[in-house]
């Protein structure tokens, strides 16, 4: 997306006060003022918009969730050092209250992942965590759905030792004891990710993770910027974005201890046209989503967040 289009987009966004969304289920168009509204999950509607890649359907509705995770920083700091990141949020929708769990980064992803911490309070690897699961990526496997994490700097399926640019604290999968066989059978290396793409084989429950630089762990937010964007055209140029049936999230695992852990939250859909979400979310609401999308049952604490499906109007098959 051009840089004008950006600036754009975001002093019509700032100049219009209605453009949020509350739990309630209301919703305001931002820039165009068009309005649409926002029902429970399966019943929702919403004022579509269309990509530079072509037109799309949001009739079909969400059987595929892709989230996306960056490192480290708050909602204010992603806003003004992401420009695309954050001119997709104005343009679909984002969290404007959302939190991450705790500090440091492994807890947030098993949570995602779960529903839960299970205790952990480090970083330290699957041998010193062992998590006996299920997983929302075992669950949407046992449902007879698909998964696949996408890890970018692994070099091979479902690896248990951080080496280079590749973190394993970033990559819940393999500390998830019971799904070991379906980890390494679904736990890919990046390379993966643009075939299943460009195929329209992207998994029902799916995540995809930058390496250290990428997910601006190491890196400065610009670069994890300029990386979602590569992903993000690709993703809209690809057949399950074009058919209405996949949802992108990207949100960030924790701030740097300076927001209270608040962290910008996108959620990108073609049927979201400029939604705000005020409704208190957590990690925990992403948990839901993912049994949303599979037609599982949430994990952990997932089974009280709020829904973000709900909260979103995102209409699920």
């Amino acid at each position: 997306m051009a840089l004008g289009v950006l600036l754009a987009s975001t002093a019509l966004v700032g100049a219009c006060t209605s453009g949020t969304v509350a739990y309630s289920g209301t919703t305001t168009g931002g820039a165009s003022s068009s309005t649409s509204s926002t029902s429970s999950p399966g019943t929702g509607t919403g004022t579509g918009s269309s990509t530079s890649t072509g037109a799309t359907s949001a009739a079909a509705g969400v059987d595929k969730l892709l989230v996306v995770v960056v490192e480290n920083h708050s909602l204010a700091q992603m806003r003004a050092a992401m420009p695309y990141t954050y001119g997709l949020a104005l343009r679909y929708g984002y969290a404007s209250h959302y939190t991450a769990i705790r500090h440091p980064s492994l807890p947030n992803y098993v949570a995602i992942a779960s529903g839960s911490t299970h205790g952990i309070a480090d970083d330290a690897p699957p041998s010193a965590h062992p998590v006996p699961g299920p997983s929302v990526f075992g669950a949407a496997l046992a449902k007879g759905r698909t998964a696949a994490v996408y890890v970018e700097g692994m070099t091979s399926p479902c690896e248990h030792t951080s080496s280079g640019d590749y973190a394993v604290k970033h990559n819940p999968w393999p500390y998830f004891t019971a799904e070991a066989a379906q980890c390494a059978r679904h736990n890919l290396p990046l390379s993966a990710f643009d075939a299943d793409v460009r195929s329209g084989h992207l998994p029902n429950a799916g995540m995809l993770l930058p390496d250290l630089c990428n997910d601006a762990h190491n890196c400065p937010l610009a670069t994890a910027d300029a990386w979602f964007a590569e992903r993000m055209k690709l993703i809209e140029a690809g057949p399950d974005w074009r058919a209405g049936r996949l949802a992108v999230v990207l949100t960030a695992d924790e701030d740097d201890h300076s927001a209270g852990n608040q962290v910008l939250t996108v959620v990108a859909h073609p049927s979201l046209d400029h939604v705000v979400v005020t409704t208190p979310l957590t990690h925990y609401s992403l948990t839901r989503l993912y049994a949303e999308v599979t037609g599982t049952t949430p994990l952990g604490s997932g089974a009280t967040a709020p829904s973000m499906a709900k909260a979103f109007g995102l209409r699920l098959r």
